[in-house]
């Protein structure tokens, strides 16, 4: 279970976002199973995507007693195009329409410059980027039929502070910032939101692999707050600007970062 860092008496609570159709990719483990419960608490109709099965089937299980609305989750691989088309058809339809997507999947695995090939290259930006604009695409026409809705996209700090063996990863969030403002832009005036998360360094178990408690404390005292980054932090943020609350926010990039640079 996610670390929290305040008392469920304590969090903010949207009423806009009671029943809002919500689809959150990669939502079975880590920043997602954050986006996916906090969403259930605010009495959302919750679909995530993920690949990773058992996962996201314990985390249904847990989410669901006492829930106004059980998440539901949807196996699918986004790098292959026309399933992720159709998984989008198939929550659409079991959601009765979109109104938010957040669009957290990513992997960001190291690598160096010399082991990148074309293949690589390719299969790094279909994990990273390529999913997240076609999953907007595929919400955009429900979004419009509601009259509105939100995209959030996930970006990262990691392209803003440059760090070592990411650069495919980095070009992606970097792209994304790009395409949050273009698609701001085109689709604004059908009242759609877009805007892009950048997390900092998040404590979750996956990136506890990469860093060593010295790494950790290295980027503690490049933070201008003390503390480590929660999951919970990040889904804060992500639920304001999902909500109602943030209407005219659009076409920028949010930092939940605690300063580091």
């Amino acid at each position: 279970m996610l670390q929290q860092t305040r008392t469920d008496e304590r969090r903010a609570v949207y009423p806009s976002l009671k029943d809002k159709r919500v689809i959150v990719t990669g939502g079975g483990s880590g920043i997602g199973e954050a986006l996916t419960e906090a969403f259930v608490a605010q009495g959302a109709r919750v679909a995530f995507v993920d690949i990773v099965q058992e996962a996201s089937e314990q985390l249904v299980a847990r989410l669901s007693a006492g829930a106004a609305h059980a998440p539901r989750f949807f196996a699918c691989d986004l790098t292959d195009l026309d399933a992720l088309r159709d998984c989008f058809a198939d929550i659409e339809a079991t959601l009765g329409g979109v109104d938010i997507l957040v669009n957290n999947a990513g992997n960001d695995d190291r690598h160096t410059i010399e082991q990148v090939t074309p293949e690589y290259w390719d299969q790094r930006l279909a994990v990273n980027l390529r999913h997240q604009f076609f999953a907007a695409q595929a919400v955009v026409p429900a979004m419009k039929r509601a009259g509105g809705g939100a995209v959030l996209n996930f970006g990262s700090i990691s392209w803003h502070l440059g760090l070592p063996e990411l650069v495919l990863y980095q070009t992606c969030k970097a792209a994304i910032e790009g395409l949050t403002r273009s698609l701001a832009r085109d689709l604004g005036r059908d009242g759609i939101r877009v805007n892009t998360i950048v997390p900092g360094n998040v404590q979750t178990p996956r990136q506890e692999r990469w860093y060593t408690p010295e790494g950790e404390a290295e980027i503690v005292a490049g933070q201008c707050l003390d503390g480590r980054i929660q999951p919970f932090d990040v889904a804060a943020l992500v639920l304001f600007l999902a909500s109602d609350d943030a209407r005219m926010c659009t076409g920028h990039d949010y930092f939940i970062d605690a300063g580091w640079r």
